[in-house]
């Protein structure tokens, strides 16, 4: 099944962010993807972290996913979105209203331009080293499911496919629920900061990987944003044995394409049937 993974440098302008991610998933399209995957935060990277509370959709209606439905359409692609700011009701216990925090979701499209699968993030970015400082929670409502979708493929299988978002990837016991799931590919569109991403991304992608004998696509956001953020980027795809088999080396918006082999999946998971002798 062939891949893509894209990689953005998504700004404050909504409307120059979406012609942006239309020309990359052309891109993708035209290289023969069968799948293509967008980073988080496609449609928005704000001055403050509250300008997506400005752009907030209820899930099933709204601009943003109308363009992404007409784009995986379209483009006969399946289409995973990143992430966009999906409303979230009110939550008396936090004393938050509605419309006063969102759901970072990541949708998913079919071909035919319909939405056949949902993930919210479920773990919020918190991060301080006395000169960078984040804290997710103060506008996003943390996710509560796992979510999965199936896409049967050209290549005649159905490959089972598990959603995450960016700071998810520090929590392997999601992936090791995916792999018992049945996944054979897991997802990880993000936003990677620059500092996080230059020690842990490819470590971490590649041991989510490897304990569970799957495949792994992440999609990035990677340069300098107009808010003075600057994200890792190094969009890449890796194989069951923790082998990158293509990644975007520089920043800079560009698409990442790879096969990814059925039969080499299988014969990873027979030589090394790691998955069989857990104990817990």
């Amino acid at each position: 099944m062939k891949v893509a993974t894209i990689q953005m440098v998504s700004g404050s302008d909504l409307s120059a962010n979406l012609a942006e991610a239309r020309i990359l998933l052309q891109s993708a399209a035209q290289a023969g993807a069968e799948l293509a995957v967008l980073p988080e935060y496609f449609c928005l990277m704000g001055q403050r972290d509250a300008d997506k509370l400005a752009i907030q959709e209820p899930f099933g209606n709204g601009p943003m996913q109308q363009f992404l439905s007409d784009c995986a359409r379209e483009l006969r692609l399946w289409l995973v979105a990143g992430t966009l700011p999906i409303s979230a009701p009110s939550d008396p216990l936090a004393n938050a209203p509605a419309g006063s925090r969102v759901f970072n979701s990541s949708l998913v499209y079919d071909p035919t331009g319909a939405c056949v699968a949902r993930y919210d993030k479920m773990h919020l970015f918190r991060f301080d080293n006395g000169v960078e400082r984040y804290d997710e929670s103060l506008v996003l409502a943390a996710g509560r499911q796992p979510s999965t979708f199936d896409l049967p493929s050209v290549d005649g299988h159905s490959w089972r496919i598990g959603l995450s978002v960016c700071y998810d990837l520090r929590f392997p016991e999601l992936y090791r629920h995916y792999a018992q799931a049945g996944a054979h590919l897991m997802l990880v569109p993000a936003a990677f900061t620059h500092t996080t991403g230059h020690d842990h991304w490819e470590l971490l992608l590649r041991a989510r990987a490897v304990e569970n004998l799957s495949f792994v696509v992440a999609a990035a956001q990677g340069g300098l944003h107009d808010n003075q953020r600057r994200t890792w980027g190094h969009a890449m795809l890796v194989d069951p044995w923790g082998k990158v088999l293509a990644e975007r080396a520089r920043e800079g918006a560009g698409v990442v394409v790879a096969e990814l082999s059925w039969d080499l999946m299988q014969q990873c998971r027979s030589r090394l049937p790691a998955l069989e002798h857990r104990l817990l």
